[in-house]
């Protein structure tokens, strides 16, 4: 029975087309109320929730009237027993969103674990490593020659480092990119043997043109040239910083390379398996050829598993 009477307001009409337009948006429905309500209770329920989801979705007032008009002057039998169906029907859709907002609400914490626990898995990864580079003992010049004690190196020394022309390959530096010219004076000094002279000018690079492409270039290869001048700590800390600042830069992956051969230096064997573990998963697939070539031997020669 519809308390009023029988009749159907057309402005009840318009709401309910509007919850029905409104359910896309998705709206929270209400708790169910003791015994079996009739109509035109269901009704003043949804009214009472449509103004609320009104006053959220248009808070500068209410949406224009698009709903419509009732053309029955009355209501009969049947059109009670088609609003009783349509009511049913809205308040499933209801529930439905309910249970939808519920489930992506659950999936999304754990899409925010998942992210949490991979970023700090990256971070104890990234910190032993930094652990590693700053426990190494410090190095001690030799009585002659100004290189550390131990197993000398040399520029010359094709196991301390491969070959310039493979690993570093010449750049092209054009008229209108001052980055390029600046780039490759210090690759250049670096080809040279003039290891001092090519870190002050790839961190004056790296200072000038900090977004420029060759940023990661410029970085691993300052590191380079500090291990090839025999200061592995500071090579070690170089290569480091320039794989956690910039881990999708160009040369990323190769400064945790040489950050390995750094540790190697140090006697730190364990901690450069380590970083060629880190290289590994990583990088993968997607390292480039030259690195997959020199990583097994440099695993094997540090005893890695």
């Amino acid at each position: 029975m519809i308390t009023s009477g029988g009749s159907m307001t057309a402005k009840r009409l318009r709401f309910v087309a509007a919850i029905a337009a409104l359910l896309a948006v998705g709206m929270t429905p209400l708790a169910a109320q003791q015994g079996a309500p009739t109509p035109d209770q269901r009704i003043e329920r949804l009214e009472r929730q449509l103004r609320q989801m009104q006053r959220q979705v248009f808070p500068r007032g209410a949406p224009a009237d698009t709903a419509g008009t009732a053309t029955e002057p009355a209501a009969t039998q049947s059109s009670v027993r088609t609003l009783d169906a349509r009511l049913n029907g809205l308040e499933r859709q209801l529930a439905d969103i309910l249970r939808q907002s519920e489930e992506n609400g659950h999936r999304l914490t754990v899409m925010q674990a998942d992210i949490a626990r991979m970023k700090a898995e990256q971070e104890e990864r990234l910190s032993a490593l930094e652990r590693a580079a700053a426990a190494a003992p410090a190095i001690q010049p030799a009585t002659t020659g100004g290189l550390p004690s131990g197993p000398t190196i040399t520029a010359n020394n094709n196991s301390a480092r491969p070959s310039a022309t493979t690993t570093a390959p010449a750049v092209t530096a054009t008229a209108d990119d001052a980055g390029e010219i600046a780039y490759d004076e210090g690759y250049q000094l670096w080809r040279a043997g003039k290891f001092d002279q090519a870190v002050t000018s790839l961190r004056a690079f790296s200072s000038s043109f900090p977004k420029h492409r060759r940023a990661s270039w410029a970085n691993n290869l300052a590191g380079r040239a500090l291990l090839d001048k025999g200061e592995p700590r500071a090579a070690a800390e170089a290569l480091l910083a320039n794989y956690r600042g910039n881990p999708k830069g160009e040369r990323a992956a190769d400064s945790l390379y040489y950050l390995g051969q750094a540790l190697m230096q140090l006697k730190q064997s364990e901690q450069a398996c380590k970083a060629y573990a880190e290289l590994e998963a990583v990088y993968g697939s997607s390292m480039r050829e030259e690195l997959k070539r020199l990583l097994p031997p440099a695993k094997a020669d540090a005893r890695c598993n």
